[in-house]
C-alpha cells in the first residue's frame, strides 16, 4: 500500500505518494488550470505507484491562493526548484525526475534550462503546451535546446496545445536526449473525448458537484475537482 504524506514546500503544499520498494520518483507540477488533487493528477500518481513509481505533486503559489492566473516564470521555476529540493530531502537516495502536466511541465523544463534541477536525471511532459489552441507556434519549446538531460514527451496525437507537425520537428532537433511517445486519440490530457457534451444543468443537480465552483469548458461543460465528480462526469456522458 502505498504511503501518502502530505508536506509543505515553502508557502506551498506537496503531496508525496510512494509505495513499497519505490524505483524513482517523479517531480509531479499540475497544469495552469487545476492542481494537484485534479483526478487527472491523482490517477496518473496511483497507477506510477503501482509500477513502482513515487509521485510528489505540488501547487504553484496562485494554485495555492486560489487565483486564475498563472504565476510569471520566474516564481513558477523558483517552485519547481523548491520541489525538486524537496524531494531529494523526502526521499534521500531515490533517482528523481521531472515535470508535469502543460504549463507545470513547461515550467519545469523553464527551470531546467536556466540552471540544472539537482538530482534530476530526466523530464516527463504530460501534454507538452508548444502553442495555444488556435494559435501554432514553436516558440515556447526555444529554450529546451538548453535542456541537456533526457525528456520524454507524452502527447495525446489530437492535442489542440501542440501541433504535431510541429511538435515533431521539435523533438527532432532535440536530437537522441528527446523521445515522443503519442497517445492515438488522445486530447491535451491524453484521453479521448467523451461521447456526449453533458449539460451544466444535468451537473447542477447532481449531489457530487454540490460544493465545486463550476467553470464552463468546451467539451465537458465543468472542470471535475475530485475523483468522484471525475467518475459521475463521465457516467453522465454515457461510459461506463
Amino acid at each position: 500500500m502505498p504511503a501518502s504524506v502530505e508536506l509543505r514546500i515553502g508557502d506551498v503544499s506537496g503531496l508525496l505518494l510512494r509505495p513499497d520498494g519505490a524505483r524513482l520518483l517523479y517531480v509531479l507540477a499540475h497544469g495552469a488550470g487545476a492542481g494537484m488533487r485534479h483526478p487527472f493528477l491523482e490517477d496518473v500518481a496511483r497507477r506510477l505507484a503501482e509500477r513502482g513509481i513515487a509521485t510528489l505533486r505540488y501547487q504553484f503559489p496562485y494554485m495555492e491562493r486560489r487565483a486564475r492566473r498563472p504565476d510569471p516564470p520566474a516564481v513558477a521555476a523558483a517552485t519547481v526548484r523548491a520541489a525538486v529540493a524537496e524531494a531529494g530531502r523526502a526521499a534521500p537516495g531515490l533517482p528523481l525526475v521531472a515535470g508535469g502536466k502543460s504549463f507545470g511541465g513547461r515550467m519545469t523544463s523553464t527551470a531546467q534550462a536556466e540552471q540544472p534541477l539537482p538530482g534530476v536525471r530526466g523530464l516527463v511532459f504530460l501534454g507538452f503546451p508548444l502553442h495555444p489552441p488556435g494559435r501554432p507556434g514553436d516558440k515556447r519549446a526555444e529554450h529546451l535546446a538548453q535542456v541537456r538531460i533526457p525528456m520524454l514527451f507524452v502527447q495525446g496525437d489530437r492535442d489542440e496545445f501542440a501541433d504535431l507537425k510541429l511538435l515533431r520537428p521539435v523533438v527532432t532537433q532535440l536530437g537522441e536526449r528527446a523521445t515522443l511517445h503519442l497517445v492515438e486519440g488522445g486530447d491535451h490530457s491524453a484521453a479521448g473525448r467523451l461521447p456526449r457534451a453533458v449539460p451544466l444543468a444535468e451537473i447542477k443537480k447532481d449531489r457530487a458537484f454540490a460544493d465545486l465552483g463550476l467553470v464552463r469548458m468546451g467539451r465537458l461543460s465543468v472542470m471535475p475537482a475530485s475523483a468522484e465528480q471525475f467518475q459521475r462526469l463521465v457516467k453522465m456522458a454515457g461510459l461506463k
